[in-house]
């Protein structure tokens, strides 16, 4: 069985959650004798964490495809998702996936081809603020309509996209959850030289920063409380400049908020293994990579109440009221006052997280939904 990914920026990467997602399922689906190519586009490079891992265009038994695409804002996810299917539909694949809703406007190529289709819907993107009523956000949900009638199964991350399609369009859908691998922890080495940081001395946010992400509303609550903790914010910008200059505005006269940038390697993994507490302020997610990570790294976590997170977390995290700041200042300085409720948290989580979510489970889930699409 061949398999074409398309939807994504580079493989392998932690630049985002759709590349994260591949980074971990591809070599394990490669394992179950699927051949897969992944289309990356040709702006985007390889972190230099997997620099290594890549050689002559493979990562372990992973075909590496380039999509050619224009580097500009709100063209390249477009461009490249055209080009790669373009490619894809004279190639002899038995299966392409695409992932995200935008990607899905360039089905019909390949549906003309014959190609059976499945898409993975990551988040309802044409929601995410960073669009606002733009045509990126018109684009979005375009491409969510051709995905709807093109697609041969749709698999989505949470019940609640899985109500949404069977409500708006009437559309069954598949649901297979992320999955998570036991994570190598790591005591504070680099973080201490680099900015200072030693264990249980800061609270963390892990994310791209965007307004759905919340976090704004982290940065105002954290400016309220009264504590000796520091803040970290490990993310960078995803074609949100605008609103990345607005929160070092709201940070500037606070010294003890850093912002790292992207990070990822044993840096990311020392943020992770060291926190005192991790947050999730989200509006949106789909099923967030770094909620689960979070937890198998043992970390206590405060979350919005948004059911995205409540399924994964169920009674192993504090939440607030989303949206909520007030909320939010009461519970982050509630736990900056009561080690003992945060170290109960930690208790046990991470094989609580580890054993309700798999990535093996995932990729086993997966093969068998593209035997069912390819009628055995």
């Amino acid at each position: 069985m061949k398999v074409a990914m398309i939807g994504h920026k580079v493989v392998p990467s932690r630049r985002g959650g759709i590349e994260n997602v591949l980074t971990s399922l591809c070599p394990l689906l490669a394992d179950k004798d699927i051949d897969v190519t992944c289309y990356n586009r040709s702006s985007d490079k390889v972190e230099n964490e997997f620099v290594s891992m890549v050689q002559n265009n493979k990562f372990g038994k992973i075909t590496l495809k380039n999509a050619w695409t224009i580097n500009k804002k709100g063209l390249s996810a477009m461009v490249a998702s055209f080009t790669a299917a373009i490619s894809a539909s004279f190639s002899d694949y038995d299966i392409i996936h695409f992932h995200a809703e935008g990607p899905c406007a360039a089905m019909p190529l390949p549906k003309l081809f014959g190609k059976k289709l499945v898409a993975t819907v990551h988040g309802l993107d044409w929601q995410r603020e960073k669009w606002g009523n733009s045509f990126a956000s018109k684009y979005i949900k375009f491409g969510e309509r051709v995905m709807v009638r093109c697609a041969d199964e749709i698999i989505v991350l949470s019940q609640s996209a899985k109500e949404y399609f069977k409500e708006t369009y009437g559309r069954e859908t598949v649901l297979i959850h992320n999955g998570i691998n036991r994570p190598s922890k790591k005591e504070a080495d680099i973080i201490t030289k680099k900015y200072g940081l030693n264990k249980n001395e800061y609270i963390c946010l892990v994310s791209r920063l965007t307004a759905e992400k919340g976090v704004h509303y982290l940065l105002d609550a954290f400016n309220r409380i009264k504590t000796d903790k520091k803040l970290v914010i490990a993310g960078d910008t995803s074609d949100t400049d605008q609103y990345v200059a607005m929160l070092k505005e709201m940070a500037k006269d606070n010294p003890n908020i850093i912002f790292t940038g992207f990070v990822s390697g044993d840096v990311l993994k020392e943020i992770y293994s060291n926190a005192y507490l991790v947050t999730l302020p989200s509006d949106i997610e789909g099923m967030s990579l770094s909620l689960l990570e979070a937890l198998a790294f043992g970390n206590a976590v405060l979350c919005s109440d948004i059911p995205e997170n409540t399924l994964v977390t169920e009674d192993r995290a504090i939440l607030f009221e989303k949206s909520n700041v007030d909320d939010l200042t009461s519970k982050l300085q509630e736990m900056c006052d009561n080690e003992a409720l945060v170290t109960n948290l930690k208790q046990g989580v991470d094989d609580f997280i580890l054993g309700k979510y798999s990535w093996l489970d995932v990729a086993t889930e997966t093969a068998t939904l593209y035997k069912k699409v390819l009628g055995n």
